[in-house]
């Protein structure tokens, strides 16, 4: 629970830096500026900063960002985000806040420990992922969700991310990466109706970015943690 900032390397500064530019800006010098569309994506650029690390401050910033993404698609009615992110990716990543903070690395106390899936993951997964997409796709339908399929897929890749996150797998980034990629595609569908979520796009695909360095970062990490195992 240390100050996180302090373990960044120069590399990290610059990636956290520059995309907090970036996403200031795009926000700021578009038609209809929102702020809590900004002050969502600071949120989440620095949770991902964070995650790339390991460092548990990561799941408590994203429980904010949960919070606050879910009110922005509220007000589109977005209602799958909405319940997606409320409903689940906030409950699991305080359920992640406890686990890592449960089980640090051996080699870095202020990392999390990185964990191999087994087969009972990964068959509990696909089992719940099917589950889970199966009820929020009738729950969106009743709701008359806008963009149904992409909010559908939005769902099955949060999931996966979220609990692969909860599980301490290093590729929960790349669950956090897919999911990116759909939420990209779904924003750009309600900025064709109203500009102000402009912003949003630009936001995610930053996150998209940060996800990727953060699947690097984790996978080099586990062949340290792995070596110091043998």
């Amino acid at each position: 629970m240390n100050n996180p900032i302090l373990s960044l390397s120069k590399k990290e500064w610059a990636l956290w830096v520059g995309s907090l530019f970036v996403v200031a800006v795009s926000n700021i010098i578009s038609g209809d500026f929102d702020l809590l569309t900004l002050f969502a994506a600071l949120v989440g650029v620095t949770s991902l900063i964070f995650a790339a690390k390991g460092n548990v401050w990561a799941q408590i910033l994203m429980i904010v960002f949960s919070i606050l993404y879910g009110i922005i698609s509220w007000q589109f009615r977005y209602w799958g985000e909405m319940i997606t992110y409320l409903g689940m990716t906030m409950p699991m990543a305080i359920w992640s806040t406890i686990t890592w903070i449960r089980n640090p690395s051996k080699e870095n106390e202020n990392e999390v420990a990185i964990q191999k899936l087994s087969r009972k993951h990964v068959a509990a997964l696909i089992f719940f992922c099917i589950a889970v997409t199966s009820g929020f796709y009738f729950i969106l339908w009743l709701l008359n969700t806008p963009n149904i399929i992409f909010s559908t897929i939005s769902i099955t890749t949060s999931f996966l991310a979220a609990s692969l996150t909860m599980l301490r797998s290093s590729y929960f980034a790349l669950g956090y990466a897919s999911n990116d990629i759909v939420l990209i595609i779904l924003w750009i569908f309600a900025s064709r109706e109203n500009p102000i979520y402009i912003p949003v796009v630009v936001n995610f695909f930053i996150f998209f970015l940060n996800d990727m360095y953060g699947f690097v970062s984790w996978k080099k990490r586990e062949k340290k943690q792995n070596l110091a195992m043998r």
